[in-house]
């Protein structure tokens, strides 16, 4: 991934999702989670869909993310 380093892992980025009682997040509530900028955030959770951990869906104009069941 092009740009700064991370300083958060993909697993704390999991972990986010899979303690927030809702089952999907919005970018926004991710950036503030992380203290990141949405615009980074964004980057980070596009990477992770990538990877196919994550799905995304625009809903009332925002992504929301939610992980992708591998059972």
């Amino acid at each position: 991934m092009a740009g700064r380093k991370p300083t958060v892992s993909d697993e704390e980025i999991i972990s986010i999702f899979k303690s927030h009682e809702d089952p999907f997040l919005s970018t926004s509530e991710v950036a503030e989670e992380l203290g990141f900028s949405q615009q980074g955030t964004l980057k980070r959770l596009q990477s992770l869909e990538k990877d196919g951990v994550l799905q995304k869906k625009k809903a009332g104009g925002s992504l929301i993310w939610w992980l992708v069941d591998l059972c």
